[in-house]
C-alpha cells in the first residue's frame, strides 16, 4: 500500500470512529434530564452521574490506555476501546429495568473507558499519519465527522426517551405511590432499546476495526528515562485542554437546564446540544478550508479563543429576558422550526463556533518535538478530558445560588479559561524548554 493511499484509508477509518465518539459523547445533553426524571435525582445529582462518570473515566483510564497500546498496537487497541464501550451500552439494560443511578454511573463509566482507549491510540494517530503543518486540518476534518454524530445522537435519543417531556413532568406532580413509580419505570424502560441496538453497533465496529486494513505507524518507541514533563509546550498544552473541554462539555451539556431554567420548554430544551454542535460544525468547515493555507494553526487557535471569549460576554452581559426567535431543525417533519430562545441561551450555543478549531489546533502544537514521549504525551492530553467531568457539576453547584434568570453568572469563570488559551497559542506553545526567558 502507498503512503497516499495508507493515509488516506486512516483517515477514512478514522472518520468513522470519530462520527461514533461524537454520537456517543454527546447523547449526554438529553440524558441528564432523563437521568433527573428517571431516578428522581436533583440537577447535581444527575450531572455527577452522566458527565463526572463519563469524562472522569478519562482522566482514570488514558494511562493505562497507552500501555495497554505499547501491547497491543494502535489497531487492536481502537478494536478493544469499542468492546468494552459496546459493554457499557448493555449496561443501561439491567440499570433502567432496576432504575439504579448506580448502575447508570458504572454504565457511563464503562463507556468512557472505552472511549479514553479509543481516543489515546486515534488522535495521536490523526496528528502523526501526515505533516504536522496540516495536522489541524485533519483533526478538523475527524471533528466534522464527531460533530455530525453529535448533532444527530441528541433529537435521535431525545424522540426516544424524552417523549412529551413537559406533559412528564406535570403528570409525575400528580402523582403519588404505585402509580408514579409504574410511570417511572415504563419510561426508565425507554433507554433499552436505542441502549442495546448501541451496544450492537459498537460490538459490530470493533469486529470491523479489527478486521480493517487499518495502517501501522511507524512510531519512535519511548527511551527509558524519557519523560514528557521536560516539553513545556506539551505540560502548558495539557492544562490548555484541561481548560478547553470544561468549555465545551459546559457549552453543550449545560445548555439545555440553563434553557429550561429560563422558561424554555423542555421539549424544545433537550434538542439545543445539537445546536452548539452545529455551530461548531460551522467553525470546523471553516478550519478545513483556511488551515494551513490561509492561516496557521497558531492564529487558529487564537482567533478561537477571542471569539469563544465574546460569546461568553454575551452570555453574561445579555439581560437573560430578552428573547428572540431562532431556527432550530425539526425531524420528524425534516423542516426547520422558529422558536422563541433566550438571546443568552443562543449565545451559549455560539460558543460551539469559537470552540471549534480550538482542539484541533492544540493537538498539533502540543506534540510538536515532543520526539518519543508522543505516547505518554497522548495520554496526559487525554487525561485533560477530565475538565468535562467537572464542567456541569460546577455550572449546578454555582447556579444553584442564583436566581434562575440570573444563573449565567456561573459562565464567568470561562472567561479566564479562553484568556489562558490565548497566551498559550501566542507564547506558552513556543516554549521548548523550561528556562528563564
Amino acid at each position: 500500500m502507498s503512503v497516499a493511499r495508507g493515509t488516506n484509508t486512516a483517515i477514512a477509518i478514522l472518520g468513522g470512529l470519530f462520527f461514533l465518539f461524537g454520537f456517543v459523547t454527546w447523547l449526554n445533553g438529553p440524558l441528564i434530564p432523563f437521568m433527573r426524571i428517571a431516578c428522581e435525582l436533583t440537577d447535581f445529582e444527575a450531572s455527577i452521574v452522566v458527565p463526572f462518570a463519563f469524562y472522569a473515566s478519562y482522566f482514570v483510564m488514558a494511562l493505562p490506555s497507552s500501555m495497554l497500546l505499547r501491547r497491543t498496537g494502535m489497531k487492536n487497541g481502537m478494536a478493544m476501546g469499542l468492546a468494552v464501550m459496546a459493554l457499557g451500552a448493555f449496561l443501561f439494560i439491567p440499570a433502567a429495568q432496576a432504575r439504579s443511578a448506580g448502575l447508570f454511573l458504572t454504565g457511563f463509566f464503562t463507556i468512557g473507558t472505552g472511549l479514553a482507549l479509543l481516543q489515546t491510540a486515534s488522535n495521536p494517530y490523526v496528528t502523526v499519519v501526515g505533516p504536522i503543518s496540516s495536522a489541524a486540518r485533519r483533526i478538523s476534518i475527524m471533528g466534522i465527522c464527531n460533530k455530525v454524530g453529535g448533532i444527530i445522537a441528541p433529537f435521535i435519543l431525545g424522540s426516544l426517551i424524552l417523549v412529551d417531556a413537559d406533559g412528564l413532568k406535570l403528570e409525575l406532580a400528580t402523582l403519588t405511590g404505585p402509580a408514579r413509580e409504574a410511570l417511572l419505570d415504563e419510561r426508565a424502560a425507554l433507554v433499552i432499546m436505542p441502549y442495546t441496538v448501541l451496544g450492537v453497533g459498537l460490538a459490530l465496529a470493533a469486529l470491523l476495526i479489527r478486521l480493517s486494513p487499518l495502517p501501522p505507524l511507524q512510531e519512535a518507541e519511548q527511551r527509558q528515562g524519557s519523560t514528557p514533563l521536560k516539553h513545556p509546550q506539551l505540560m502548558l498544552g495539557v492544562l490548555a485542554l484541561f481548560l478547553y473541554v470544561w468549555a465545551e462539555v459546559l457549552a453543550g451539556d449545560s445548555i439545555a437546564m440553563y434553557a429550561e431554567r429560563l422558561g424554555t420548554p423542555l421539549d424544545v430544551a433537550k434538542t439545543l446540544t445539537s445546536a452548539t454542535l452545529a455551530s461548531m460544525l460551522i467553525g470546523y468547515v471553516l478550519g478545513i478550508l483556511l488551515m494551513p493555507r490561509v492561516i496557521s494553526q497558531r492564529i487558529a487557535l487564537v482567533a478561537s479563543a477571542v471569539i469563544a471569549f465574546a460569546c461568553v460576554i454575551g452570555v453574561i452581559a445579555v439581560d437573560a429576558g430578552s428573547m428572540t426567535r431562532f431556527p432550530l431543525i425539526d425531524l420528524g417533519a425534516l423542516r426547520f422550526q422558529w422558536v422563541e430562545l433566550p438571546v443568552t441561551v443562543i449565545m451559549v450555543a455560539l460558543l460551539g463556533l469559537g470552540n471549534a478549531l480550538i482542539w484541533p489546533a492544540i493537538w498539533p502544537l502540543a506534540v510538536d518535538g515532543v520526539g518519543d514521549s508522543l505516547k505518554t504525551g497522548s495520554a496526559l492530553l487525554i487525561m485533560a478530558i477530565l475538565g468535562g467531568a467537572l464542567a456541569v457539576p460546577v455550572w449546578t453547584a454555582m447556579s444553584s445560588v442564583a436566581d434562575a434568570r440570573t444563573s449565567q453568572v456561573a459562565y464567568w469563570p470561562l472567561l479566564a479559561f479562553y484568556a489562558y488559551i490565548a497566551w498559550y497559542a501566542a507564547v506558552g506553545s513556543r516554549w521548548r524548554s523550561w528556562g528563564i526567558r
